[in-house]
């Protein structure tokens, strides 16, 4: 951050660290730990991120309740017992994502040869007769029944969608799975 471009700085830089616990570390012998209390909370106020906290909450409620839970059993047990939740959160988190991979209804975007997923991109229109499904992890025995059944509502819905519209039957299903 000072802007240093050799590894020397990282020499200096700790022979300042270990000068200053050294010589200035016993000037705070006398000082009332509620005085150093406020100095650390201070300087903590400005590690906290807020904008981040934020962007996460938009990205992924999971990973955002994942960090809120790590704050507050950091803040209010210990460093140990905020990381342990973090930690289960985050694998309950994998388990889930596991059992319940993403999926998603594709539609051609008008003029092109590309399809997107239709929540997403609401320009995006449906093939007549096909019925075109995005599969966004690999399929196990944990989530095939998962898969399977939104597959199967899928094609339910569609079908009947054709029915009302007076559209071609489903004729086609295309699993793209090529992430």
């Amino acid at each position: 951050m000072a802007g240093c471009k050799t590894p020397v700085s990282n020499v200096v830089m700790s022979v300042v660290v270990l000068l200053t616990l050294l010589v200035i570390t016993p000037l705070f012998k006398y000082t009332p730990n509620a005085i150093l209390g406020s100095i650390i909370i201070s300087a903590v106020i400005g590690l906290v991120d807020y904008e981040a906290a934020i962007l996460i909450w938009k990205v992924d409620k999971l990973d955002f309740i994942a960090c809120m839970g790590a704050f507050f059993g950091v803040v209010f047990v210990s460093v140990e017992i905020g990381l342990l939740i973090a930690v289960a959160i985050s694998f309950a988190k994998i388990l889930l994502q596991v059992t319940r991979p993403r999926t998603a209804l594709l539609g051609n975007l008008p003029g092109t040869t590309i399809y997107r997923n239709i929540s997403q991109y609401p320009e995006a229109k449906l093939t007549p007769g096909v019925v075109i499904v995005r599969v966004d992890s690999a399929i196990y025995f944990s989530n095939s029944n998962y898969v399977r059944e939104r597959i199967l509502r899928w094609l339910t819905d569609e079908e009947d969608r054709a029915k009302a519209l007076g559209l071609p039957k489903i004729s086609s299903l295309i699993v793209e799975m090529s992430r």
